[in-house]
């Protein structure tokens, strides 16, 4: 799995926990996946993406940009 499809499962995952929040306990929780449109929306414009970021400051991601589940590789 590449990195881009990884930052892409965890922007859907929490914007799904964030409606499911919305409905179940309050409607301020939609202020979560507003968030993160907001941040995927502002990594088109300028690269960075805190996520990735992350990743590669755990050694999840080599430089190949793929990820090791395991840890460093």
């Amino acid at each position: 799995m590449t990195t881009h499809n990884l930052v892409r499962l965890l922007a859907g995952s929490v914007t799904l926990f964030g409606v499911a929040l919305t409905h179940w306990v309050h409607p301020t929780w939609l202020l979560l996946p507003a968030f993160v449109g907001l941040n995927l929306i502002q990594s088109v414009f300028t690269g960075f993406c805190l996520p990735t970021l992350i990743l590669r400051k755990l050694g999840w991601v080599d430089n190949r940009d793929v990820i090791h589940w395991g840890g460093r590789a």
